[in-house]
């Protein structure tokens, strides 16, 4: 079967998630987005790759950071957004996903940033976009459901590239509710499609999903035994709903056992770096001493999925020149 984000050229066409893609692909966007960051990493250029263009922010589910990062890469690109707030719009007066999509595409849309709730729901829309003779218009996943987050698992592997420089000798850490979380699934499929030899998952039991171990995941439910001489720690935002279910049993005991604390993360190599999606609960999946700390790049992380985001849509605008 094709992948449904390349073109007949093997080209991206749309970002929908990162299993399927190849290495080239991810060192195509982790490069291009190295061309868009400052002297200074924390600063992201201007350029005008998507002048005359226009991105429609289509968030079925909040997310202001999301939304505000892409909506920021799109402005660093000369594009025109614009963003809909769908809560309040058509689809909650009866008119169905797809047909939002034609008339927004009758308004010369060029790409839609989709975060859904519904696990593949962008899917649903490149595929109506290909079917319809509108694969011109591009879809990014900005998130859907429990699946994939892309653009996040892109950003975060930029991150990586950017402290560790090779991704063949690391040992990477994800810890927390890895069983509902998009930005786990694409960490690991990017991780292990770039070469990394040891992706260890932490978390309680519960939270750990089955079928982990034949993506080449060891998994751990000590957080002292999984820590060990790790490189790199992805603490992954513990949702307040989880905590009030029967899969935990309180933020302070969560804390206690899965808390990022400063002797925790000594257990690591002393250059290991600490990298979070945020928005982060202190004092629940990681401490206020090691979320400010030197090891943190939780901040450069932001500023990074700028110019991550950036390369994305310059690079499927580009696909049909």
């Amino acid at each position: 079967m094709l992948n449904p984000q390349l073109n007949k050229h093997g080209e991206l066409q749309h970002l929908l998630t990162i299993e399927g893609l190849k290495k080239s692909h991810i060192d195509h966007i982790l490069d291009t987005a190295s061309s868009f960051v400052g002297i200074s990493d924390r600063e992201v250029k201007k350029v005008p790759l998507m002048r005359g263009k226009s991105v429609f922010n289509l968030f079925f589910e909040n997310s202001t950071r999301t939304r505000t990062t892409f909506e920021i890469a799109s402005k660093r690109l000369s594009a025109d957004v614009i963003n809909l707030n769908i809560q309040a719009s058509s689809t909650t007066k009866g008119e169905s996903l797809l047909d939002t999509i034609d008339n927004l595409s009758a308004m010369h849309a060029d790409m839609f940033v989709v975060r859904h709730s519904q696990s593949g729901a962008p899917y649903l829309i490149a595929k109506h976009l290909n079917e319809s003779g509108q694969s011109h218009v591009h879809v990014v996943n900005a998130g859907d459901g429990r699946h994939a987050h892309p653009t996040q698992g892109l950003l975060d592997m930029y991150t990586i590239r950017h402290y560790k420089k090779d991704f063949t000798n690391l040992r990477v850490a994800i810890v927390g509710d890895i069983l509902h979380s998009r930005v786990a699934r694409s960490d690991i499929h990017a991780l292990t499609t770039l070469g990394v030899p040891e992706v260890r998952a932490i978390g309680p039991h519960t939270l750990l999903p089955g079928g982990l171990e034949q993506m080449g995941v060891r998994l751990f439910t000590n957080m002292d035994e999984g820590l060990k001489d790790v490189d790199v720690i992805i603490m992954l935002r513990l949702q307040n709903e989880r905590m009030s279910g029967a899969l935990l049993p309180s933020a302070q005991e969560y804390f206690k056992s899965y808390g990022l604390t400063p002797e925790r993360l000594a257990l690591a190599k002393p250059d290991a770096i600490v990298m979070h999606p945020g928005p982060m609960n202190r004092g629940v999946e990681i401490d206020s001493a090691v979320a400010d700390g030197s090891q943190a790049v939780i901040l450069p992380q932001v500023t990074f999925g700028i110019a991550v985001r950036m390369a994305v849509m310059s690079i499927l605008a580009g696909t049909h020149g």
